[in-house]
């Protein structure tokens, strides 16, 4: 009889510190679904395991002798695409190399902690282990685009401003959630996004967005009104990001609660209040992400007459999320990443042609 048994997810971890490796075998090691292959140093070594033991998963720091962790993962993806999971002290001080490694390719990062390192990584098992089987089961051959020229935006005049497009994402949704906003005009409607991210680093985020975007994109104050053709981010582990209403505007609440299915910013939280505040006036888009955090506020939003969307399969680097929320009807269709921005603007009623 054949064995049913699963094959294990084969990792190779790739860090200059000789403690990082020990420790990354030791979490690794200890989950029943995955296992090191092989560990190396710097990139040269890792070069030759990866033609050796052909991984699923990569882990990578970024700082090592002889290549820049950077300058090996832009070579990787052009030679021989691979998931690969960011690991270091540098991401949390500098975000922007953090972005920098998921536009090159990279699926997810985890950040080293502060001060120490073996027991602050041990404590981070459980996260390490979920961004390794997230990793796993990205979709490699999604194709980044390039940002989109100005002429090829999107633009009609609005039928309403009073439209609301609420945005949750996951693994694989910092790029997405460019490609998303960077063809929308300026009279686009106010859009509030949850990703999920740790703190230190929307703030990097919402400024590379901002900067690319005709749109101009915030990082999300308490008591801020929303407005037509801006967007609003969630501050990454610091709080839930809510839609609420002040006399006659929307303005942003943020909720320090606990976390809501693991995750503070939640993409329900922000979800269900979008579906009490705006109901009918609303559009829900739940992009690439493992899990299901989404799934039953978009379910909310629908049912409050909200018009719905989920990302497809084969743009999503993982289907996880918005799997969850075509599986309960939550979303009313499916929708390629590269015509999300067009399909939100004809839900919303804004859409003619292009300019």
């Amino acid at each position: 009889m054949a064995s049913t048994e699963r094959r294990k997810i084969r990792v190779l971890c790739v860090d200059d510190s000789a403690l990082v490796r020990s420790l990354m075998r030791r979490i690794i090691s200890q989950q029943p679904d995955m296992e090191v292959v092989a560990a190396a140093a710097h990139p040269l070594e890792a070069r030759e395991l990866i033609k050796q033991h052909n991984p699923d998963v990569l882990t990578l720091d970024v700082e090592m002798p002889h290549m820049d962790g950077l300058d090996f993962l832009e070579r990787l993806m052009r030679l021989r695409p691979m998931p690969v999971v960011m690991v270091s002290s540098l991401t949390e001080r500098h975000s922007e190399i953090t972005l920098r490694a998921l536009e090159l390719g990279a699926v997810d990062f985890v950040t080293k902690p502060r001060l120490g390192l073996k027991d602050g990584l041990l404590e981070y098992a459980d996260t390490i282990a979920d961004k390794i089987r997230a990793a796993a089961q990205a979709h490699m051959r999604v194709v980044r685009q390039k940002p989109v020229a100005a002429r090829a935006r999107l633009a009609e005049p609005l039928a309403s401003t009073e439209k609301i497009v609420a945005i949750g994402a996951s693994t694989g949704g910092v790029e997405a959630i460019r490609q998303v906003l960077e063809p929308m005009p300026v009279n686009s409607p106010a859009i509030l996004i949850t990703q999920h991210m740790p703190a230190g680093f929307t703030r990097s985020f919402v400024q590379r967005l901002d900067a690319v975007c005709a749109i101009t994109v915030h990082e999300a104050e308490d008591g801020q009104r929303i407005l037509p053709g801006h967007a609003y981010l969630a501050p990454g582990g610091v709080a839930h990001l809510r839609l609420a209403r002040s006399g006659a505007d929307y303005v942003v609440a943020l909720d320090h609660g606990p976390p809501v299915n693991r995750h503070r910013p939640s993409v329900d939280v922000l979800f269900r209040s979008t579906a009490a505040v705006a109901g009918r006036n609303a559009i829900g888009v739940i992009l690439t992400g493992m899990g299901k955090d989404g799934a039953l506020g978009l379910l909310a939003m629908r049912e409050a007459g909200a018009q719905t969307l989920a990302q497809d399969e084969a743009s999503s680097v993982v289907f996880g999320m918005p799997r969850e929320a075509l599986l309960i009807h939550a979303a009313e269709v499916a929708v390629p990443l590269q015509a999300m921005s067009e399909t939100i603007l004809k839900k919303a009623g804004a859409y003619g042609h292009r300019v």
